[in-house]
C-alpha cells in the first residue's frame, strides 16, 4: 500500500481531516491507564484502493524551536510518503510556516495536493487561489468540520492507485517493534544465526522493512524487521513518535509483536504507546527485554523488572516477558516459545459449551449489580471470531453492562482458559437484536 501523509504548521484542522478519512477503524476500545491515545496513523478504505494515512498533528510546537519543529515534521513526511496532503488554513493568509513547508516540499519529487481546510460556502472558495502563491498546481477545498469535498480529495489522491491484492502467506509472521536502537535489529540476527535455516530475504512491502523466512523446529515462521530512524540529526531523532511509523506498518502485517524494551534505559512512556497500538490492532503480543546483559545482578533485577512491567503495562496483564540479550545470544531461546504460546492463544476457538459453563459459573459466584432497580441478565455466549477470540454475551440489556463487570467476566474466561498473549473482546447483544 501507498502512504500519504498530513502536514502542514498546527491547529489547520489536519487531525480533523485525518478522522475523516480513515472514518471507522476496527479496535480494540480498553481502559488503558497511562498510555495516550492520540492516533496519528490509521487505513484508509476506498472504492476498493487502500492507503496507509499518517497525520503529522501530534507535534507540540513550542516558541523556542517552531521553526526547526515546522522542518522537522515536513522532512518526516516527506521521507515516508508517497504522496503528500499539504494542509492549510484556508480562511487565512499564508504565513511563514506555510513557506518554511512549501519549500522543502519543492525539494521532493513526491506528489503534493494542498488541502485548503475550513471553505465551507460558495463565498469562500475564492480564497483557495491565494494559495497558488505556494507553487502547487493542485488546491483542493474540503471543509472536515462540515465533511464537504472529500470525495474529490480522496478521487484525486487514489486515481494512480492500483488496487491491494490480499496475499496469502501461511507462515506464522512476527514483527519486533520499538523505540530506535533497542535492539530490534540485533534480536532478528541472533535467532536467525541460532541454528535456523533461513529460507529468503524478501523486501517488505513498506520502506525499511524485510521480511524473512526461516525454519524453527520445523516450521517455517517469517520475522518482520523495521529499522530504525534513517537520518542522523537531533530533530529528527528526538521526535521518537515517528518510529512508530515504520512499526505500525509493521504491525498491521503481523500475527504476533513482540515489543522490545531497553534494559540499559529502563521503560518510557513511548514503550507503551508502541504496545498500544499493537493491543489496538488485535495482534498477539510479547515483551522482550534486550540488553540484559548490562544489568548487574539478573537473578535479583529480574524480580524488580517484573514488578515493573506490571506496573507499567496494566493494559497488558497477560503479556509475557523475556529478558534476553542479543548480543551474547543468552536466553535467546525463551522467545520463540512465547511467540508460538501468543499466536496458538490468538487463534484459540473455545467449545460454546465450555465457554457458557465458565460464565454461568461467574454469575452465581457475583451476580452482576442492580441500576434503577434492574439487573443485566446473561442468557448466553459464543465465540463468534478469533484472531483475536471474540465472544457475543446475549442478554436482556447491554446497557445494563458495567465495565467493572465487563472486566470481571474477562477475568473469568483468562482464569479457565489460557489466553496468554493476546487480546480479546466482549460485546454484548440484547436477545432483541438476535
Amino acid at each position: 500500500m501507498q502512504t500519504v501523509c498530513l502536514i502542514g504548521k498546527p491547529n489547520v484542522g489536519k487531525s480533523s481531516i485525518f478522522n475523516r478519512l480513515i472514518k471507522e477503524k476496527k479496535a480494540i476500545i480498553l481502559d488503558t491507564p497511562g498510555v495516550t491515545r492520540d492516533r496519528i496513523y490509521g487505513i484508509v478504505n476506498y472504492k476498493d484502493k487502500k492507503f496507509h494515512l499518517i497525520d503529522t498533528g501530534g507535534i507540540l510546537l513550542g516558541d523556542d524551536n517552531f521553526d526547526q519543529d515546522i522542518i522537522a515534521q515536513a522532512e518526516l513526511a516527506i521521507d515516508e510518503a508517497d504522496i503528500i496532503l499539504f494542509v492549510v488554513d484556508g480562511i487565512s493568509d499564508i504565513d511563514a510556516a506555510d513557506l518554511h513547508v512549501s519549500e522543502l516540499l519543492h525539494k521532493t519529487n513526491k506528489k503534493v495536493i494542498v488541502v485548503a481546510n475550513k471553505i465551507d460556502n460558495e463565498n469562500r472558495n475564492d480564497n483557495i487561489y491565494n494559495f497558488y502563491e505556494l507553487g502547487f498546481s493542485t488546491i483542493m477545498p474540503v471543509s472536515a468540520e462540515h465533511n464537504l469535498g472529500f470525495k474529490e480529495l480522496l478521487d484525486l489522491v487514489t486515481e494512480d492507485m492500483e488496487m491491494v491484492e490480499e496475499t496469502h502467506d501461511e507462515t506464522i509472521k512476527f514483527c519486533l517493534i520499538g523505540r530506535p536502537n533497542v535492539g530490534k535489529s540485533s534480536i532478528v540476527n541472533a535467532l536467525l544465526n541460532e541454528e535456523r535455516t533461513i529460507v529468503s530475504d524478501i523486501a517488505g512491502t513498506t520502506r525499511d522493512a524485510v521480511d524473512t523466512k526461516f525454519k524453527y523446529n520445523g516450521n517455517l515462521y517469517t520475522v518482520i524487521d523495521t529499522a530504525g530512524m534513517r537520518k542522523k540529526g537531533k530533530v529528527y531523532e528526538n521526535i521518537e513518535k515517528y518510529s512508530l511509523v515504520r512499526s505500525l506498518k509493521a504491525i498491521d502485517r503481523s500475527n504476533v509483536c513482540v515489543v522490545v524494551i531497553d534494559a540499559s534505559e529502563g521503560i518510557i512512556e513511548h514503550d507503551k504507546h508502541i504496545a498500544h497500538y499493537a493491543l489496538e490492532a488485535g495482534k498477539a503480543l510479547v515483551i522482550a527485554v534486550n540488553k540484559w546483559d548490562t544489568i548487574k545482578n539478573p537473578d535479583v533485577e529480574i524480580k524488580k523488572w517484573k514488578l515493573l512491567i506490571e506496573n507499567e503495562f496494566q493494559f497488558l496483564p497477560y503479556v509475557n516477558t523475556v529478558f534476553l540479550s542479543a548480543k551474547t545470544k543468552k536466553r535467546m531461546a525463551t522467545l520463540m516459545p512465547e511467540v508460538i504460546k501468543a499466536y496458538e492463544n490468538w487463534n484459540k476457538e473455545i467449545k460454546t459449551s465450555v465457554l457458557n459453563d465458565i460464565i454461568m459459573e461467574a454469575v452465581s459466584i457475583h451476580e452482576p449489580p442492580s441500576y434503577k432497580g434492574k439487573r443485566l441478565k446473561i442468557y448466553f455466549v459464543r465465540q463468534t471470531d478469533m484472531r483475536p477470540p471474540k465472544f457475543t454475551f446475549q442478554v436482556n440489556n447491554k446497557n445494563l453492562v458495567h465495565f467493572s463487570y465487563k472486566r470481571y467476566l474477562e477475568n473469568k474466561i483468562r482464569e479457565n482458559i489460557d489466553l496468554t498473549g493476546t487480546p480479546i473482546i466482549i460485546q454484548f447483544k440484547n436477545k432483541s437484536e438476535d
